[in-house]
């Protein structure tokens, strides 16, 4: 906002959204506006269905004068569809604007299978997730996919993964769109994509971390990944490369999925541990398999996660060190005690005592839900960020 004139519905829809400004007169006192303009750019947000009065009653005006009625954002006039793609799995919801899970889906879907395939069912999941929740295919205003790959944010494509072979600059938002207008009949929605990395920390970091203005989050699967939220914006880097710890080169002679030898990812990712725990003679596939033995207490598979957690650390040092984070959350198959104390055990070893004085050293704690809860959430900051706010609301008519 730079100026009276310039203040738009959208901006005032912010301010409450935020809670920076929730009734009438504390948006005159913030905006500088008239009431009369006032009243007259939250008609048209009332008109839209996107505010309502809120239910706690009057409370004192900043300006004086008579008690003034609590404005909310009103989550209820539309849903979101979010899904976390992982190599062998995915997850899929219906949430509220809010970040409430309504009804959600887990099952194998595998990424080698290629776009066309995994999208295609996408869309038949959350025909199925909504007819569940009980909403409408015309209620939805959008949908948000996260996708275990770098991902260029201009134009939702993945840019060289490593493990999504076949999804290279693929246009993933217009598949899933024509999926999801192919098993509803409903109108086309706009499609976000990010790595998955990114929308779980930002997911974390807006439910259990608001305050913190530095967040790591590092997903160790069957790849290893990370994201990191600034100032309550995801760092995504010139073209979403951000992150990207797991081809940080360690000096190991194994080599990478990505074709390079010693990469992080191929000695300390659950990918890793399940070949060597295969080599051993204990049946492991993937960074689920390896989650599983971690679970049973398998012995020599918590071995292993402690000395992948060590290497992981290791690299990490230099990580806090640079980002001087607030918060340093461990997610994925191999998040449990064994690494997660090896990773405490270079960290501290290793880096700055002046980089990890205020470091808190944590697991996640949405667990499964957090690429879900990121992606929806990306989808209502998109869609209801002022600008975009504001060209809704006049193809809309309001």
């Amino acid at each position: 906002m730079t100026g009276r004139g310039q203040v738009s519905a959208g901006d005032l829809l912010e301010l409450v959204r935020s809670g920076r400004a929730t009734t009438r007169g504390a948006l005159q006192q913030v905006t500088g506006l008239s009431r009369a303009t006032v009243g007259q750019r939250l008609d048209r947000l009332f008109r839209a269905g996107w505010l309502r009065e809120g239910a706690g009653g009057p409370v004192d005006s900043p300006l004086g004068g008579r008690p003034s009625i609590t404005l909310e954002f009103d989550d209820a006039h539309a849903v979101v569809l979010a899904a976390d793609l992982d190599t062998r799995h995915a997850r899929a919801a219906v949430l509220t604007l809010t970040g409430e899970i309504l009804a959600e889906h887990g099952g194998t879907l595998v990424v080698e299978d290629g776009p066309e395939a995994v999208l295609g069912e996408l869309g038949r999941w959350f025909a199925e997730l909504l007819e569940k929740a009980g909403h409408r295919a015309d209620e939805v205003c959008g949908i948000g996919l996260a996708v275990p790959g770098p991902v260029d944010s201009e134009t939702g494509r993945v840019v060289q993964p490593p493990i999504m072979p076949g999804w290279d600059g693929y246009d993933i938002r217009g598949r899933l769109a024509r999926s999801f207008r192919e098993h509803t009949g409903a109108a086309p929605v706009p499609v976000l994509v990010d790595n998955d990395a990114n929308l779980m920390a930002y997911g974390e970091q807006r439910v259990g971390y608001p305050d913190c203005s530095a967040f790591m989050l590092v997903k160790v699967s069957t790849g290893i990944g990370a994201g990191v939220v600034v100032g309550g914006t995801v760092y995504r880097g010139i073209d979403g490369g951000a992150g990207d710890i797991g081809h940080i080169r360690v000096g190991a002679e194994a080599l990478c999925r990505c074709g390079s030898y010693g990469c992080l990812a191929a000695v300390a990712s659950g990918g890793a541990v399940a070949r060597r725990l295969a080599e051993a003679g204990v049946p492991a596939a993937s960074g689920s398999d390896v989650r599983d033995l971690l679970t049973a207490g398998h012995p020599e598979a918590l071995g292993l996660a402690r000395e992948a957690g060590r290497q992981v650390g290791d690299v990490l040092a230099t990580v806090v060190t640079l980002l001087n984070p607030g918060v340093l959350m461990i997610a994925g198959d191999l998040a449990g005690t064994a690494f997660l104390t090896g990773v405490r055990e270079l960290l501290y070893q290793r880096a700055l005592p002046r980089s990890t004085a205020h470091l808190e050293v944590v697991t996640s704690r949405l667990g499964e839900r957090a690429g879900l809860v990121g992606a929806g959430a990306m989808v209502v900051e998109h869609l209801y960020a002022p600008e975009r706010a504001e060209q809704r609301l006049a193809a809309l008519g309001v």
